[in-house]
């Protein structure tokens, strides 16, 4: 058996609170006036920081052995190839029937 890390509630607390903040944040871009592209980049941004600091802290991949956070970036590289591959067939496609 390995170590396994215990969080204290101080801890846990301040990741919730910080969540609770970066999703207020996340809120408040859909108020302020950003340009059309840039909000929702933001917006995704800000979901990303999110959902680093769930796999890090609540799912204890800091703790955790080193192999699991390659498994985790290596799953994440292998779906943003698919998702470039999927683009590239569906971006650079030539209608088979024009102006129809």
């Amino acid at each position: 058996m390995s170590d396994h890390h215990i969080s204290s509630a101080k801890f846990l607390w301040g990741v919730g609170i910080s969540l609770f903040f970066l999703t207020f944040i996340t809120v408040a871009v859909t108020w302020i006036q950003i340009p059309a592209p840039w909000n929702v980049v933001v917006a995704i941004a800000i979901a990303t920081v999110k959902a680093g600091i769930v796999v890090t802290f609540f799912m204890n991949l800091y703790w955790d052995a080193k192999f699991n956070t390659l498994l985790l970036i290596m799953g994440f590289a292998f779906f943003l190839l698919l998702i470039g591959i999927t683009l590239l067939d569906t971006l650079f496609r030539i209608d088979p029937i024009p102006s129809f």
